[in-house]
């Protein structure tokens, strides 16, 4: 396909986290996925990357899928899959987790319960 025609391809905008190793440098680095395609996707983020860079990402549901980096322009940049996926996949909900000790509580909702409150506590609660 052309520049032009790929333009017309359907993609989603979103925002999600997803996981990117780029080739040849060590560990993986976050990003964040702006739009997504069959084909490709827009993330953003401080990887270090060029026109042609090989790369990896993490995508939700699906797992790594392997591309190429099709352009960049300062933080942003798009990648062209080697295979298509389907985005529908990567959008629908998370499957459960194997391990539900590898899930960390954020701080601030540690220590604190779900359970109702008695009228005596509701009732020194301060209004806002």
């Amino acid at each position: 396909m052309s520049n032009v025609d790929t333009r017309q391809v359907n993609r989603d905008s979103l925002f999600l986290l997803a996981q990117l190793r780029v080739d040849g440098q060590p560990g993986s680095s976050r990003v964040k996925v702006r739009n997504l395609s069959a084909g490709g996707m827009m993330a953003e983020g401080d990887a270090k990357v060029v026109r042609g860079t090989l790369v990896a990402v993490e995508l939700r549901n699906i797992g790594w899928v392997d591309g190429s980096v099709a352009w960049k322009q300062d933080n942003r940049f798009g990648i062209a899959f080697v295979d298509e996926i389907d985005p529908a996949e990567v959008r629908a909900p998370g499957a459960p987790m194997d391990d539900p000790s590898e899930f960390e509580i954020p701080r601030y909702t540690r220590n604190h319960q779900a359970l109702p409150m008695s009228r005596e506590e509701r009732e020194k609660l301060r209004k806002i």
